[in-house]
Formats: C-alpha cells, sequence, structure tokens
C-alpha cells in the first residue's frame, strides 16, 4: 500500500505562479465587474505605462510638437489618449513596473496566463519565490524602457505582463534545453521542493546551441511579425508592444545569473 503523503498534488504548479496568475485575475475582474468605465480609465492613468509622461517631464516642446504633428495629420485616437493620459505630465514612477498589473480584456490574461504557467513554473521551482518575483518585477521594468525607446513621444497606455512572462521564457531557455535535464530534479517535501538545479548554458553556449538559437530566433521573428501585423490582420483591436516582449525576455536572458541560485 502506498502512502497517500507520497502522492503528488493535483495541481502541479508552484505556489508562487498559481497566486500571482490568481491576483492578475483578480485585478481583472475588478476592473471589469466592479468598477465604472470612468473608474476603469482612473486605473489606466493611474498605473498603465505611458511613455509620453516620461518624455515631457525633460523635453516637453519634443511632446508638444508630437502632438501637434498628431493633429495635422488628423489621428483622432492619438489625440484622444494625449487629452486624456497626459495629465498633468509629471512621471508616474511606479508605472512602468505596475502596468504589467493590468490586461486589455481576459483573452490578453488568458493568453499570458498560459505562457507563465509554462515558462514561469520551471524558472519558479530553480530560482524559489522571492528571486522569481524579483524577476518578473525586473523584466516588466526592462520592457518598459525598451519600449521607451522605441515611443517616447507616445500617450497611449501600455498595460499586461507580456513582458514578465517574456523574461521568464527568456530566463528558462538559460537551462530547460539542456538535455537529460530530468536527471537534475529532487524532489525534498511535495513539488515545491523540485528544484531545477542542472547546469545552467552560458550566454555563449545560448547562441551556439542548436536547440536555444533556433528557439530565439523564430521567438522574435514571430513576435516582431505580431507586434506589426496583429491590428491589420484583426488579430488584436490596438497595437501589440512587441518592444516590452523583447525589453523583457533580453533581460531574463543575460541578467539570469544574478537570479539564480544554482551551483555553477
Amino acid at each position: 500500500m502506498v502512502s497517500t503523503s507520497s502522492q503528488p498534488p493535483a495541481i502541479n504548479v508552484p505556489k508562487v505562479v498559481l497566486w500571482l496568475i490568481l491576483l492578475l485575475c483578480a485585478i481583472q475582474g475588478l476592473r471589469d465587474y466592479v468598477l465604472s468605465p470612468q473608474q476603469q480609465i482612473d486605473v489606466l492613468k493611474l498605473f498603465a505605462f505611458v511613455p509620453g509622461r516620461f518624455t515631457y517631464a525633460y523635453d516637453p516642446q519634443r511632446l508638444f510638437d508630437a502632438i501637434q504633428q498628431l493633429e495635422w495629420s488628423h489621428e483622432l485616437g492619438q489625440i484622444n489618449a494625449a487629452r486624456v493620459f497626459l495629465g498633468d505630465g509629471h512621471p508616474q514612477w511606479w508605472t512602468p513596473l505596475t502596468y504589467a498589473g493590468l490586461h486589455g480584456d481576459w483573452v490578453h490574461l488568458g493568453v499570458n496566463s498560459l505562457w507563465l504557467l509554462a515558462f514561469g513554473s520551471p524558472v519558479a521551482r530553480r530560482f524559489g519565490p522571492v528571486r522569481f518575483l524579483a524577476l518578473f518585477c525586473v523584466t516588466a521594468i526592462a520592457g518598459a524602457a525598451l519600449h521607451y525607446v522605441f515611443h517616447a513621444t507616445d500617450l497611449m497606455p501600455v498595460v499586461g505582463a507580456s513582458a514578465s512572462v517574456s523574461g521568464a521564457m527568456g530566463a528558462a531557455i538559460r537551462f530547460v534545453f539542456q538535455p537529460n535535464r530530468h536527471s537534475a530534479f529532487m524532489l525534498d517535501d511535495g513539488l515545491d521542493g523540485i528544484t531545477h538545479n542542472g547546469r545552467a548554458l552560458s550566454l555563449r553556449e545560448v547562441f551556439t546551441n542548436r536547440r536555444t538559437l533556433p528557439f530565439i530566433l523564430i521567438w522574435f521573428a514571430v513576435n516582431f511579425f505580431f507586434g506589426i501585423a496583429a491590428v491589420a490582420l484583426g488579430i488584436s483591436n490596438s497595437p501589440i508592444a512587441w518592444e516590452a516582449h523583447m525589453g523583457g525576455f533580453l533581460a531574463g536572458l543575460l541578467l539570469f545569473s544574478f537570479f539564480d541560485p544554482a551551483p555553477k
């Protein structure tokens, strides 16, 4: 007879990943089913990342010139965004992180949650909850930073955890493509004791490995294609911030060693 204490848990997901997804769902539910339309806009004004506000802080003339250009070209959507989201023009320094807690709709949230389950789970088991949450935050900020480089005068709000999810992907490929990686698992006390503690690939190995290099190239190509064509193809009603995805991915890939607790 097998003791029930040795049975694996019913939900094969690290607790930190599960609770993070539940938190994101709670935020989306609150916005959709509790807040009024005006309150929803107020949440975006307070927590979404708006690149133009940061440009206004140090170069307001550049932003005014961009808004004037929008008026000349009759870009009504951008003009309305400028009226709503510029506000007093002061940068909201918390928004390069808090935007990751908001999503455009349930489909957006669902896609991010599925990818977070797939790639965040192995990273969370290797890093532990604290390091994993730190990676989530750092890659969100990195995604906002790269998006800003390409959209410094844009006043459309950016939302979504896609940069952080991409960061988990970038971190995961440093070790999940290792051959015979399952032999490196350790089971201590239940699933949360499972640790992906095999040797991680160096950056040089990542860009020369026959498994990781094609994954990286395909990932960048797919993100770039959907980033520039999603609206035209009817896949999304709003532009996809593909630059933020790439910023998060590169941060997870390049900063992996700063978070990795496994022996080198």
